[in-house]
């Protein structure tokens, strides 16, 4: 069955609300913050990865075909084979991307998303170039096991990235509660990429927030808490090569001077910021930190400066 493929349909229309966010921004009071360069590399990044894509897609597409020899049902394409594989893909969806923040080598092929500090829909374009090398794909080969056909596979997730588009923007403030209740959302998507350490690792949804509900990741937006957007470790710079590969630079450094063996799993598989040294700081560590530092302002009865 062929079946569209929904990013090549929305394109334009992604040209378009960009263009009229960034003018809304520039001409009214609707919050928008774009810079130029910024946007180049996203929009660079962008195209990066849809042509590296289509040069792809024939092998993940073969070795989906291959797991689907062995499936386990004869789902087809009935039509509530279309409702399973929407909870499905965006279940995988949540557990590629949770493990993409939580183990380096992963988040070395995902953290380009993260690298501007700019939240504007034209942030949602700047995707990765290294994903299918570090096999990003393969948490999806699971849905192949199952038995949905390879087509309706790649057809959901070009839903799902349509989806995630617009929650890249902070023109939009929180919705209804049912929504935000159940769907990711702008709002949801804001804390997904802030800084802020009570923020860091959570809201991995793809279209539904439900899973992070379920599985303990998800934060709200505190009003009283502005997101503040980027990494860690912020890249200062808009270089496409340097957003698309100075992780694994730094990787491959920290692996050629690792001391132990242990050291080296550890660069490559276990958290980011982790350091044989310990000089750098895991998300844990810097959300542990920011909860003494409150509880010590607290104790002291002083006014807490982030809030």
């Amino acid at each position: 069955m062929n079946l569209p493929d929904p990013v090549t349909f929305a394109i334009p229309a992604f040209v378009v609300l960009i263009i009229a966010e960034a003018t809304l921004g520039r001409f009214s009071h609707t919050k928008s913050n774009y810079e130029t360069r910024d946007t180049a590399a996203s929009l660079v990044m962008g195209l990066g990865n849809f042509s590296l894509g289509l040069v792809n897609l024939g092998v993940i597409a073969g070795i989906s075909s291959w797991v689907y020899q062995y499936r386990i049902f004869e789902i087809g394409y009935q039509w509530w084979a279309f409702i399973l594989i929407f909870f499905a893909e965006d279940f995988c969806y949540y557990w590629f991307h949770r493990l993409s923040h939580e183990h380096r080598f992963w988040w070395a092929a995902h953290v380009n998303h993260h690298s501007s500090q700019y939240y504007n829909l034209s942030t949602a374009l700047r995707q990765t170039w290294t994903g299918n090398i570090a096999g990003s794909w393969s948490p999806w080969l699971l849905l192949s096991l199952i038995g949905f056909p390879t087509p309706l596979i790649v057809f959901q997730k070009g839903i799902s990235l349509v989806y995630q588009f617009w929650i890249h923007t902070e023109a939009i403030d929180k919705m209804w509660k049912p929504y935000e209740a159940v769907f990711n959302t702008p709002s949801h998507h804001r804390v997904h990429h802030a800084t802020n350490p009570k923020y860091l690792d959570s809201n991995y949804a793809g279209i539904l927030i439900i899973w992070d509900r379920l599985f303990g990741s998800f934060v709200p937006e505190d009003n009283a808490e502005p997101c503040r957007y980027g990494i860690v470790r912020q890249l200062a710079s808009f270089n496409p090569l340097v957003v698309a590969f100075h992780e694994w630079y730094g990787m491959i450094k920290d692996v050629l001077s690792a001391k132990s063996i242990k050291a080296v799993f550890y660069y490559l598989f276990g958290p980011p910021g982790w350091s044989e040294d310990g000089s750098r700081a895991t998300s844990k560590m810097l959300k542990a930190r920011e909860r003494e530092r409150k509880l010590l302002s607290a104790a002291n009865g002083s006014v807490d400066p982030a809030e």
